[in-house]
């Protein structure tokens, strides 16, 4: 069987991202938009920061009191989140994903963000092998 890398999952996607200067509503308002549960916090040419997803926004947000209007993605993000590059398979993101109990991982090659995958983005074959691998399922 041949493995998928990130890049091949990525290409052609544009990753949704955002400056640390935005706020939680305007993040929230590109997720919902493009239906997406995360978003990557960029500066420059696309130079990762951090990323801002829908559980942060419960957690750090709203279940904290905070406005959404007036908090700053630099205030809530995930600073320097885990990322692979992109020659690695989907088995290997699966794994970091697990290992790391989250739900994205940022696609990143040198400094320059080129994409984000989601357990969403991977085939039934390639999490039937991270089951065999780990015996994922078992624990759920």
């Amino acid at each position: 069987m041949i493995m998928r890398t990130m890049s091949d999952i990525v290409r052609n996607r544009e990753p949704a991202t955002l400056p640390a200067s935005a706020t939680v509503r305007d993040a929230c308002r590109c997720m919902r938009d493009r239906r997406i549960g995360a978003v990557l916090v960029t500066e420059g040419d696309h130079r990762l920061l951090g990323i801002f997803t829908g559980r942060d926004a419960v957690h750090r947000v709203l279940a904290e009191g905070k406005s959404p209007a007036r908090t700053k993605l630099a205030e809530v993000m995930t600073r320097d989140p885990d990322t692979m590059p992109p020659g690695r398979t989907a088995i290997e993101a699966l794994r970091l994903m697990e290992d790391g109990r989250y739900r994205h991982v940022p696609i990143v090659d040198g400094d320059t963000v080129v994409g984000i995958v989601s357990r969403f983005d991977f085939s039934g074959i390639e999490l039937d092998r991270l089951d065999e691998e780990t015996g994922l399922w078992e624990r759920i």
